[in-house]
């Protein structure tokens, strides 16, 4: 198989052979030689029904026709600049416009740079040094949110890499997800706590959804104790709809953290909120952040063409929601497991109930699903292979794909 071979040459080469951790499947990842639509081509000669859509970007599909047709025309025009381009600010109005809690909107290369700087930005506008995360939750890699899940809201954060200074997490407390009263606790006690980042809902080890209220109690609780509540919708953002979860639920956080469906595909990320915050960012303010690739020409071409695709058809939110319906309705929780869905998001868990927070996340039989996804891999389906990974569809996602996938899950579940 060439795959395993050119797995082999990588290990050689590359730690671990791949380029982030979660593609190193066993007993080794499949190679990619061209992607269409929903669809992914092995260089295997293998033809898969892709529900990861490199985990949330591809709203559109592979090599969308709108897309493609942006970045071909900006090349011509070059693809990076050093200077402002009048791309800025028009996506940043598109964004703005779209997200009543952003006043203004800073671009940088990636989500988990967008989350480093709203927690620094947090951090200079309160004057306060620490910060609460959601157990379980992931904000990129970076130092002060990588945090052993599981060292409690009472304790000092602990690194959960090597290489991260104990020191440097100890200004990180986690609570639980969907327990406001766990919230309240925590920052009743702790009077330093700059801001709360969260994930509205929980793609990461999901999709896990937010109980009745539990993101208005968030919001209370956080105002109520003069914090800064950073909804990182880098996964929900345009996910869910324009406006992505703070819209859908009817919830305005002070920052907001933004990337994946933003560059339609390509490297990107952004922060923003309230004027009064944002105003402290350089170099209108001391709050430091800087970056080559920021505002990059071919990101930003191919993230306007995306969110005006969108926003021109009104009806795809409704088409998504639709197709996962479909499935959870033929699925149900069969097999004894749970089946949970939010739009064009998805996920079985090997959990008889749908799990609420990390903790019950954690429970789901992870042998099952290992079992599970290379079955539905031999009947041709690429699922993250991991059960805390949300699957994704996508606007390329066909009534056949779809009626594919009900009878790949019903036979291999």
């Amino acid at each position: 198989m060439k795959s395993e071979e050119l797995f082999r040459q990588a290990q050689q080469l590359m730690p671990g052979g791949v380029s982030s951790p979660v593609r190193a499947i066993k007993p080794y990842p499949f190679y990619t030689a061209r992607a269409n639509g929903s669809q992914l081509f092995t260089v295997d000669g293998t033809t898969l029904i892709d529900c990861c859509m490199a985990y949330g970007p591809l709203i559109l599909g592979h090599a969308a026709s709108p897309i493609k047709a942006a970045i071909t025309a900006q090349l011509d025009k070059g693809w990076l600049y050093g200077t402002p381009s009048p791309l800025e600010p028009e996506f940043a109005r598109l964004i703005t416009g779209d997200h009543p809690c952003m006043d203004m909107v800073r671009f940088v290369s990636s989500g988990s740079e967008a989350t480093m700087a709203a927690i620094r930005l947090a951090r200079g506008f309160t004057g306060k040094k620490d910060i609460v995360k959601i157990e379980g939750g992931f904000h990129g890699a970076h130092d002060a949110v990588l945090v052993k899940a599981g060292s409690g809201a009472t304790t000092l954060g602990v690194p959960d890499s090597a290489g991260v200074l104990a020191a440097l997490v100890a200004h990180t407390r986690q609570v639980a997800y969907n327990d406001p009263e766990a919230l309240e606790t925590l920052l009743s006690k702790h009077n330093d706590v700059a801001a709360l980042i969260i994930e509205p809902v929980m793609g990461n080890i999901g999709p896990v959804l937010p109980t009745t209220n539990y993101l208005r109690e968030v919001r209370e609780i956080t105002h109520a104790h003069d914090v800064l509540l950073i909804f990182d919708e880098v996964i929900t953002g345009y996910r869910l709809g324009i406006g992505g979860a703070q819209v859908k639920y009817g919830v305005k956080p002070d920052l907001t953290t933004l990337g994946k469906i933003i560059g339609g595909g390509l490297p990107i990320g952004a922060f923003g909120g309230r004027r009064e915050i944002m105003a402290l960012v350089a170099p209108s303010g001391p709050v430091y952040q800087a970056g080559t690739f920021s505002g990059n020409p071919l990101s930003l071409t191919a993230g306007i063409a995306t969110i005006r695709w969108l926003h021109d058809h009104p009806t795809t939110y409704a088409m998504l929601e639709e197709k996962s319906r479909a499935i959870e309705e033929t699925i149900g929780n069969r097999a004894g497991g749970s089946f949970v869905r939010l739009g064009s998001m998805f996920k079985y868990f090997f959990r008889s109930e749908p799990p609420k927070n990390y903790i019950e996340v954690k429970e789901c039989d992870i042998a099952a699903f290992g079992i599970f996804r290379e079955r539905m891999f031999a009947r041709g389906i690429f699922l993250p292979p991991s059960q805390f990974e949300t699957n994704f569809l996508s606007v390329s996602h066909s009534d056949e794909d779809i009626a594919t996938l009900i009878q790949a899950y019903t036979q291999c579940l």
